[in-house]
Protein backbone atom coordinates (compact mmCIF):
# COMPACT_ATOMS: atom_id res chain seq x y z
CA UNK A 1 0.00 0.00 0.00
CA UNK A 2 2.87 2.37 0.83
CA UNK A 3 4.51 1.67 -2.51
CA UNK A 4 1.23 2.29 -4.33
CA UNK A 5 0.67 5.55 -2.43
CA UNK A 6 4.20 6.69 -3.26
CA UNK A 7 3.74 5.87 -6.93
CA UNK A 8 0.46 7.78 -7.10
CA UNK A 9 2.06 10.76 -5.34
CA UNK A 10 4.92 10.81 -7.85
CA UNK A 11 2.48 10.65 -10.78
CA UNK A 12 0.47 13.55 -9.36
CA UNK A 13 3.62 15.61 -8.88
CA UNK A 14 4.78 14.90 -12.43
CA UNK A 15 1.38 15.77 -13.83
CA UNK A 16 1.02 18.98 -11.80
CA UNK A 17 2.29 22.03 -13.66
CA UNK A 18 4.86 24.08 -11.82
CA UNK A 19 4.33 27.74 -11.10
CA UNK A 20 6.77 28.55 -13.90
CA UNK A 21 4.65 26.47 -16.31
CA UNK A 22 1.51 28.24 -15.10
CA UNK A 23 3.15 31.53 -16.11
CA UNK A 24 4.15 30.15 -19.48
CA UNK A 25 7.76 29.84 -18.36
CA UNK A 26 10.27 32.44 -17.23
CA UNK A 27 12.58 34.58 -19.34
CA UNK A 28 15.94 32.93 -19.97
CA UNK A 29 18.62 35.49 -20.75
CA UNK A 30 22.13 34.80 -21.97
CA UNK A 31 24.92 37.33 -21.47
CA UNK A 32 26.95 37.70 -24.65
CA UNK A 33 30.66 38.23 -23.99
CA UNK A 34 31.36 39.77 -27.38
CA UNK A 35 30.76 43.50 -27.10
CA UNK A 36 30.39 43.34 -23.30
CA UNK A 37 33.00 44.68 -20.90
CA UNK A 38 33.95 45.29 -17.28
CA UNK A 39 36.06 48.43 -16.87
CA UNK A 40 37.37 50.55 -14.00
CA UNK A 41 38.93 53.94 -13.48
CA UNK A 42 40.64 55.74 -10.61
CA UNK A 43 41.47 59.41 -10.59
CA UNK A 44 45.22 59.82 -10.12
CA UNK A 45 48.12 62.07 -11.00
CA UNK A 46 48.78 59.51 -13.73
CA UNK A 47 45.34 58.22 -14.80
CA UNK A 48 44.66 54.59 -13.93
CA UNK A 49 41.98 52.90 -15.98
CA UNK A 50 41.63 49.52 -17.55
CA UNK A 51 39.55 46.46 -18.26
CA UNK A 52 39.31 42.90 -17.02
CA UNK A 53 39.93 40.48 -19.87
CA UNK A 54 38.47 37.40 -18.15
CA UNK A 55 35.09 37.41 -16.46
CA UNK A 56 31.72 35.70 -16.49
CA UNK A 57 28.23 37.01 -15.79
CA UNK A 58 24.79 35.42 -15.44
CA UNK A 59 21.39 37.08 -15.31
CA UNK A 60 18.48 34.90 -14.20
CA UNK A 61 14.82 35.57 -13.48
CA UNK A 62 12.33 33.71 -11.29
CA UNK A 63 9.35 35.35 -13.02
CA UNK A 64 8.58 37.81 -15.82
CA UNK A 65 8.90 40.70 -13.36
CA UNK A 66 12.02 42.70 -14.28
CA UNK A 67 12.66 43.19 -10.55
CA UNK A 68 12.84 39.41 -10.02
CA UNK A 69 16.35 39.21 -11.46
CA UNK A 70 19.58 37.89 -10.02
CA UNK A 71 22.86 39.16 -11.45
CA UNK A 72 26.16 37.44 -10.71
CA UNK A 73 29.52 38.65 -11.98
CA UNK A 74 32.78 36.77 -11.43
CA UNK A 75 36.02 38.44 -12.53
CA UNK A 76 39.49 36.91 -12.67
CA UNK A 77 41.48 39.57 -10.84
CA UNK A 78 44.76 38.71 -12.54
CA UNK A 79 43.22 39.51 -15.94
CA UNK A 80 43.46 43.24 -15.15
CA UNK A 81 44.72 45.15 -18.17
CA UNK A 82 45.65 48.82 -17.93
CA UNK A 83 47.98 48.76 -20.92
CA UNK A 84 50.92 49.14 -18.54
CA UNK A 85 52.80 46.13 -17.17
CA UNK A 86 54.02 48.20 -14.21
CA UNK A 87 50.49 49.29 -13.23
CA UNK A 88 49.11 45.78 -13.76
CA UNK A 89 51.82 44.35 -11.52
CA UNK A 90 51.07 46.83 -8.74
CA UNK A 91 47.32 46.19 -8.96
CA UNK A 92 47.83 42.41 -8.77
CA UNK A 93 50.05 42.74 -5.68
CA UNK A 94 49.01 42.08 -2.08
CA UNK A 95 48.54 45.83 -1.54
CA UNK A 96 45.71 45.97 -4.07
CA UNK A 97 43.86 42.98 -5.61
CA UNK A 98 46.06 40.39 -3.87
CA UNK A 99 45.43 37.95 -6.73
CA UNK A 100 47.66 35.23 -5.25
CA UNK A 101 45.30 34.75 -2.28
CA UNK A 102 42.03 36.15 -3.65
CA UNK A 103 41.86 35.35 -7.36
CA UNK A 104 38.26 36.50 -7.91
CA UNK A 105 36.36 39.77 -7.71
CA UNK A 106 32.62 39.13 -7.48
CA UNK A 107 29.27 40.86 -7.35
CA UNK A 108 26.06 39.02 -6.47
CA UNK A 109 22.81 40.93 -6.47
CA UNK A 110 20.41 40.86 -3.54
CA UNK A 111 17.69 43.13 -4.94
CA UNK A 112 16.58 44.69 -8.23
CA UNK A 113 14.72 48.01 -8.01
CA UNK A 114 13.33 49.71 -11.11
CA UNK A 115 13.92 53.45 -10.64
CA UNK A 116 12.58 54.72 -13.96
CA UNK A 117 11.29 53.53 -17.35
CA UNK A 118 14.81 52.59 -18.44
CA UNK A 119 16.81 52.55 -15.21
CA UNK A 120 17.43 49.98 -12.50
CA UNK A 121 19.29 49.86 -9.20
CA UNK A 122 20.88 46.52 -8.47
CA UNK A 123 21.87 46.13 -4.85
CA UNK A 124 24.30 43.38 -4.02
CA UNK A 125 27.40 42.12 -2.26
CA UNK A 126 30.70 43.14 -3.81
CA UNK A 127 33.80 41.16 -2.87
CA UNK A 128 37.37 42.09 -3.64
CA UNK A 129 40.58 40.76 -2.03
CA UNK A 130 38.41 38.68 0.34
CA UNK A 131 36.45 41.65 1.73
CA UNK A 132 32.68 41.76 1.13
CA UNK A 133 30.48 44.82 1.43
CA UNK A 134 27.08 45.94 0.12
CA UNK A 135 27.29 48.10 -3.00
CA UNK A 136 24.84 49.27 -5.67
CA UNK A 137 25.09 49.15 -9.45
CA UNK A 138 23.09 51.85 -11.24
CA UNK A 139 21.98 50.53 -14.62
CA UNK A 140 20.42 52.00 -17.73
CA UNK A 141 18.61 49.55 -20.01
CA UNK A 142 18.18 49.58 -23.77
CA UNK A 143 16.43 47.23 -26.19
CA UNK A 144 13.39 46.48 -24.00
CA UNK A 145 10.85 44.27 -25.78
CA UNK A 146 13.19 43.36 -28.65
CA UNK A 147 14.53 40.09 -27.25
CA UNK A 148 18.04 41.53 -27.15
CA UNK A 149 19.39 44.48 -25.25
CA UNK A 150 22.11 46.07 -23.22
CA UNK A 151 22.50 47.07 -19.60
CA UNK A 152 25.14 49.62 -18.78
CA UNK A 153 25.90 50.10 -15.12
CA UNK A 154 28.21 52.05 -12.88
CA UNK A 155 29.29 51.48 -9.32
CA UNK A 156 31.68 53.46 -7.16
CA UNK A 157 33.47 52.19 -4.06
CA UNK A 158 36.11 53.38 -1.62
CA UNK A 159 39.20 51.22 -2.09
CA UNK A 160 40.31 51.78 1.52
CA UNK A 161 37.13 50.12 2.79
CA UNK A 162 38.45 46.97 1.14
CA UNK A 163 41.93 47.20 2.62
CA UNK A 164 43.62 48.82 -0.36
CA UNK A 165 45.39 51.49 1.66
CA UNK A 166 48.68 51.65 -0.21
CA UNK A 167 49.68 53.90 -3.06
CA UNK A 168 51.90 53.53 -6.09
CA UNK A 169 55.30 55.25 -5.92
CA UNK A 170 55.26 58.72 -7.49
CA UNK A 171 51.54 58.45 -8.34
CA UNK A 172 48.86 60.10 -6.22
CA UNK A 173 45.73 57.93 -6.26
CA UNK A 174 42.18 58.86 -5.23
CA UNK A 175 40.26 56.57 -2.86
CA UNK A 176 37.18 56.39 -5.11
CA UNK A 177 37.15 53.65 -7.74
CA UNK A 178 34.54 53.72 -10.50
CA UNK A 179 33.46 50.49 -12.17
CA UNK A 180 31.57 50.31 -15.45
CA UNK A 181 29.74 47.12 -16.38
CA UNK A 182 28.41 46.98 -19.94
CA UNK A 183 26.55 43.74 -20.62
CA UNK A 184 24.83 42.68 -23.81
CA UNK A 185 22.14 40.06 -23.40
CA UNK A 186 19.70 38.02 -25.45
CA UNK A 187 16.48 36.30 -24.38
CA UNK A 188 16.91 32.77 -25.65
CA UNK A 189 13.58 31.39 -24.39
CA UNK A 190 10.54 32.22 -22.33
CA UNK A 191 8.27 35.27 -22.30
CA UNK A 192 9.50 38.88 -22.35
CA UNK A 193 10.26 40.74 -19.16
CA UNK A 194 7.59 43.01 -17.70
CA UNK A 195 8.75 46.47 -16.65
CA UNK A 196 6.86 49.08 -14.65
CA UNK A 197 5.44 51.79 -16.87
Amino acid sequence: MNKLTSAVTILILLATPTRAQDRGGVPVVKIIQEGSSVKFAVKASVPIEGVFDKWDATLTFSSTDAEAGVLEIKIQADSVNTGSGMKDGKLKSKNFFNVAEDPYITFKSTKFVQTGPDTMEIQGIFTIRGVSRPETLHFSISGKGTGAGEINGTMAFDRKEYGMNSGIPFIKIADRVEVNVDLKGKRISGPPLAFKQ
